[in-house]
């Protein structure tokens, strides 16, 4: 019997060895799965934060494009409004010189049909400008607006408020709403 309990205790005695190596080894293994899950914690912080980050970009970059895609529709429609300018701008001169035409036309009845083609020309020419979107600006008895009319005059006349325009001196234009040419007038002080 005595044997049997010296074997009972010797492995009592090798049970315990690899009981305490167990034992400490889960602590190990505890206080390593305590730092790994810390460490995949905060990888899991830091992940979310770069996902965060990269969204937000995402959201910026997407109205950038955005707004440059309605800025670059708004330059196209703009192109395709004033298309014309330029052509326009060179045909206001023959404008006026129509006007000029027109107006030291002498009463001879010999030229009246000359006269007559000259002013049917000048109409069509006018009517293609309408068409375009060309609009004289308003000057006499109107208030000045820099914007349309390019002062070259002042003068004093107690017939007309202060800042209003006395005279045109040369018919300014529109297209559509944009000033093509600034009316010349004479303002009053």
């Amino acid at each position: 019997m005595e044997e049997k309990d010296q074997e009972k205790q010797e492995q009592e005695v090798v049970e315990d060895p690899e009981q305490e190596l167990v034992e400490e080894t889960e602590e190990d293994s505890d206080s390593n799965n305590e730092e790994k899950d810390q460490q995949a914690a905060q990888e899991i912080e830091a992940i979310k934060k770069e996902k965060e980050d990269v969204y937000q970009r995402l959201l910026r970059l997407q109205a950038e494009y955005d707004n440059f895609r309605k800025r670059t529709q708004k330059e196209k429609e703009a192109d395709l409004k004033y298309k014309s300018q330029s052509l326009v701008s060179e045909l206001l001169p023959v404008v006026d010189n129509f006007e000029r035409a027109l107006d030291t036309v002498p009463e001879d009845e010999s030229a009246a049909g000359f006269v007559d083609g000259i002013k049917m020309v000048y109409r069509q020419l006018r009517d293609a400008l309408e068409k375009e979107g060309v609009e004289e600006i308003k000057t006499e008895g109107e208030t000045f607006d820099p914007n349309i009319h390019q002062a070259v005059m002042q003068v004093e006349d107690d017939q007309y408020e202060s800042n209003v325009v006395v005279q045109e001196l040369q018919k300014g234009y529109l297209l559509k709403d944009r000033v093509i040419r600034p009316a010349m007038v004479k303002v009053n002080q």
